[in-house]
């Protein structure tokens, strides 16, 4: 990663190292990696293709907080409200064409075929969000459709891709495919529910965050339909005021644990990490699939 971020434009390393060097959990790329593994390749193709994985998703951050007009990004300040807007959005950019850049250079048109298709579909979950932003009439069904979109794709991406440098069959690909998409379902439902009931410190962003950029998460989908008429009531008229009064968020984060929210959103992140592993069922047992196992359960015990 920190070879392909070299340019002339001292700008671009410098704002991309900023990001890429604060941390993360590395989730993505290590999938692949160990999807390759599952499927038996450790050639030296999947180091630089799991590191365009994680500049696609460095590239989502940088414009995300721009988007949601964030602050903090990994305990630290956001690049955006380091260098501006404009510089997030260009070395985002810059990140996303260097990502095809390498692909290309790979030479493997199925494995671009698939990259290419998922990035796709996570713009049109960015922009379903966007769209859905601060409506306290979202669906689950409108939620899940941003969380596949937006989020699983590229986790699913990075599995599928492990297994086509492994030359597997197409049975095992989808298999693979499968296993990333409900695994990435499981991740982005631990993480809307930590929103709610993390320390601060621990999660490396403001608590509350979603709520105070009008993102309506499954904690809060749930316990609107759940909470008592009035609680209802009160709650859609948080949701709707962008000007919060002081005490709102405490109320709200209240109310979704309190009528059930935060509950129902884990068992359906077990539920989903569960089908992940029975995706896995086409492969014989391994290292490389007990590994993948043990990524799966850390998904829904994860603190940050």
């Amino acid at each position: 990663m920190a070879q392909n971020l070299f340019s002339e434009i001292v700008m671009i390393p410098t704002v991309s190292r900023y990001l890429i060097g604060s941390g993360g959990k590395r989730f993505r790329p290590v999938l692949l990696l160990l999807s390759a593994h599952l499927c038996g390749y450790y050639g030296p193709r999947s180091v630089p293709l799991a590191s365009t994985i994680e500049f696609i998703h460095t590239a989502t951050l940088f414009h995300d907080d721009v988007v949601d007009r964030a602050f903090m990004r990994r305990g630290m300040a956001s690049a955006n409200s380091v260098w501006g807007n404009g510089a997030s959005v260009l070395v985002g950019d810059f990140l996303f064409t260097k990502s095809f850049s390498l692909i290309v250079k790979d030479g493997d048109l199925h494995i671009l075929e698939v990259i290419s298709g998922a990035t796709t579909q996570m713009a049109e979950g960015e922009v379903m969000q966007l769209v859905k932003m601060g409506n306290p009439g979202i669906t689950e069904e409108d939620y899940y459709y941003i969380v596949i979109n937006k989020t699983a794709v590229l986790i699913s991406a990075a599995c599928q891709v492990g297994a086509i440098l492994g030359s597997t069959s197409p049975e095992e690909e989808k298999a693979l495919a499968g296993f990333g998409l409900n695994l990435g379902i499981a991740f982005q439902l631990m993480d809307d529910t930590l929103d709610y009931i993390s320390e601060e410190e621990t999660l490396g962003k403001t608590i509350g965050k979603d709520l105070n950029e009008g993102k309506i998460t499954l904690p809060l989908i749930q316990a609107l339909k759940a909470c008592p008429p009035a609680e209802q009531d009160r709650l859609t008229s948080i949701i709707k005021n962008p000007h919060r009064q002081e005490g709102d968020l405490g109320y709200v984060m209240k109310v979704v644990k309190d009528c059930g929210g935060i509950d129902y959103t884990i068992r359906r992140a077990e539920e989903f990490a569960a089908k992940a592993k029975s995706d896995l069922s086409p492969f014989p047992p391994s290292k490389g699939k007990e590994a993948l196992f043990t990524l799966a359960d850390y998904t829904i015990r994860r603190k940050f």
